[in-house]
This record gives structure tokens, sequence and C-alpha cells, in this order.
């Protein structure tokens, strides 16, 4: 059985249900093919001057960009996907109940992107160990996910060119359990494709085995607020380029406050430092919850 592939027009709670069985599932033509050129045209002088990996992990026939959102604004429209939103609300913003005085609320947390990366496999290079992307958030399984990710195909993928492998159902699976090379198939899709998947599905880069051709994928990867990024958005977007985005990709981006008070600054919204240089004069409680108001 392979991955499961359906179209961009298919309905999210139907997308949902073959995730929350399988792991993962593949869209076709998730993205136009013009802002998909747009992007990788902007990307690709980064992507050329990017040296190659190590042996193992990270791959040394293997290139990784980072820090998408400072080197093109067409990055943006990777995480407008309404699939890809609507898949991070189901598997990431699950109520959480606590107490505020002797009122039981119930909370849901902001979703913000955690790593954002251009990988391009070359030829030669070996299959990825599989593994599970949320192993940084220390998370248990089985047990609520905390990442979603999606690795868009900037060229066709190919069982030949380094196709991702992926594990269908590993997602369920313990923390014992060992993955094994022979269980995982190959994501083969067409470039603007996308394979969604959450993060604690087993999967890996798989083998470069052609002679001239490069495997390129976007990833991007979405948590809740009120974890810290992977790939630190603060530092390595700058903050004259944040304010080009619109607000939902600012706060996408990890410039809202996460329900009911994670990431304030001077007790106002993240957000005012885009606003000003001198936040510190705005003075406090310029942020409200009302779910969390006592009167």
């Amino acid at each position: 059985m392979g991955i499961q592939r359906v179209t961009k027009t298919t309905s999210s709670d139907n997308v949902c249900e073959i995730i929350d069985r399988d792991g993962c599932v593949i869209i076709e033509n998730m993205v136009s093919q013009e802002n998909l050129s747009a992007l990788i045209a902007d990307l690709r002088p980064y992507i050329d001057q990017t040296p190659l990996g190590e042996v193992g992990f990270s791959g040394n026939r293997t290139r990784r960009t980072s820090a998408l959102f400072a080197k093109s604004l067409h990055t943006a429209a990777l995480v407008e996907q309404p699939l890809f939103m609507a898949a991070a609300e189901q598997f990431l913003q699950y109520e959480f109940p606590m107490m505020s005085g002797n009122k039981r609320v119930l909370v849901k947390p902001t979703v913000q992107v955690s790593v954002t990366q251009a990988i391009e496999i070359l030829p030669g290079q070996p299959s990825q160990d599989l593994h599970r992307d949320d192993g940084m958030y220390h998370t248990f399984h089985p047990g609520p996910d905390s990442l979603l990710q999606t690795l868009y195909a900037g060229t066709d993928f190919t069982a030949q060119n380094g196709a991702t492998m992926a594990i269908l159902g590993s997602h369920k699976w313990d923390m014992d359990r060992r993955p094994r090379a022979e269980e995982a198939i190959p994501a083969e899709m067409s470039r603007g494709s996308g394979l969604l998947y959450v993060g604690s599905l087993y999967h890996g880069g798989g083998a470069n085995q052609t002679d001239n051709e490069n495997r390129l994928a976007i990833a991007v990867s979405l948590t809740q607020g009120y974890h810290r990024q992977e790939e630190n958005q603060y530092l390595v977007v700058p903050r004259e380029t944040v304010r080009k985005y619109p607000k939902h990709i600012q706060d996408l981006l990890g410039y809202a406050i996460s329900t009911p008070y994670c990431g304030w600054v001077e007790m106002n919204e993240p957000s005012i430092v885009l606003e000003t240089d001198d936040f510190s004069v705005l003075g406090a409680n310029s942020f409200h919850n009302d779910e969390l108001d006592p009167t």
C-alpha cells in the first residue's frame, strides 16, 4: 500500500482522517507552480552557496538552506495552504484545562513556525536514518502531537532520486519499537505537491541513486506557541523583514501571545517590537484574555 493521495480541494476532515490513520498524506499540486518557481528563484543563490553536510544524519551529499522567511517573501505561500493550517488546528491546537480562581477553563495554544529549510539531495547521497521530528520536544509516544510538517516537492520526488521514505502508521508506535528500513515506502510525488505529516511519523530522506538528478524539498514545520522554535525565527528573520509580512504571517513567526499568557513582552503582545524600538514605555497589561477574566 502506498501513501494516500488527495487533491488540494479535498475536505480538511478527510485529510485529517488520513493523517490520523497513516501519519501522513500526499496533497497533489498543493502549491502553485508560479509561487514555487518564484520561491526557488529567490532561494537558488543561497542553496548553491550552502556547503554540503557531514557524513551521517545531515548528509555529505545534501545541502540544507535555512531561514527561508528571511530569504524570500514567497515563503509565506507555504504556510497559507488551507489544508496545512486546518491540520494544524486539528493536531496541534487541542484544548488544555486549567483553573483561574474557582473557574475551570479550556484554552487552546496558537501555532507557530518551528523550522524552515530547503533540502537538496545530490546524487550519491545514502538514505537517511529513519527518525521522528518531534524528538526535540521530548514528546512521549503514544501521546498528543507537538509538530506538524509539510515537505513541498521542489522537484519531482522519485524512488530513485531520494524521495522521502515513511512508515505508515508508525506515529502510533510506542517509544520502544524500532523502525526498520524495509518498512518504509517512498513518498513519490510531482513538483508542487506536498507530504503533510505529524512529527511522530518515522521517516527519512531516501538515497539518491541517479547520476545527475538533484532532489529538492522545501520543509516548513509548525508547533504550538508555547514551545521553543527549532529554528529561532526571532534571530534569523530580521525585524525589518518581518514587518513586510501581513499580520497572520507575523503571528506564525511567533509575534503573538500563545493562550493564556506565553510569550509576552513588557506585558504586551510581542508584536509591539515591530511597532516601536522603545516598547518599554508603553506600559503593562495591554493584552487581555477574556476567557480567564475572573470578573
